[in-house]
């Protein structure tokens, strides 16, 4: 069931007991999802702390701060709307193509035979390497925004400076 060598299956919560492949592999892609989305997060966090804006939002504060100043203002308001359409068109995208005849090689790919960027290219070794070091980093991503939001909250910073996104 558990393809992944290095990383040994820990279900604290049962969700594995039966044993079931599909189970797995469900839950697989969705750690892997999630993983992914909380890589952009923390970069997302970052790139807003040290001052980077899109145009027009230069006025939109940076943590938590973020969601009343889109909501504030027409400009803001249409970041979101950009925002929300971004992720309602990439979970559109971001599935396994049944439609157009591809199949998964793994949980989480999404390629749909037309992304590729050399993937084909690899051996079963290096694909495996990556994979891990996927899994891996999104799961160290998850943990990390986890952190940022939380000290944010807290009102502690841990970014260098001691700067503390949303305050002033």
């Amino acid at each position: 069931m558990n393809n992944e060598r290095d990383v040994s299956i820990c279900s604290q919560l049962g969700l594995l007991k039966d044993g079931d492949q599909s189970t797995f592999d469900d839950l697989r892609e969705k750690e892997l999802k999630h993983g992914r989305i909380s890589m952009l997060a923390v970069v997302g966090y970052l790139i807003t702390a040290a001052g980077a804006r899109f145009p027009g939002c230069e006025d939109i504060p940076d943590g938590f701060a973020a969601f009343s100043g889109l909501y504030g203002s027409k400009e803001g308001q249409f970041v979101a709307l950009q925002m929300g359409l971004f992720f309602v068109v990439a979970e559109i995208i971001n599935r396994e193509a049944y439609w157009a005849g591809c199949k998964s090689e793994f949980p989480g790919d999404y390629r749909n035979g037309w992304i590729d960027f050399g993937w084909d290219t690899f051996s079963d070794e290096v694909k495996f390497q990556k994979r891990t070091i996927e899994l891996n980093n999104g799961r160290a991503a998850m943990m990390g925004i986890w952190g940022l939001m939380l000290h944010e909250q807290m009102g502690v910073s841990i970014l260098p400076g001691g700067y503390l996104p949303g305050h002033p």
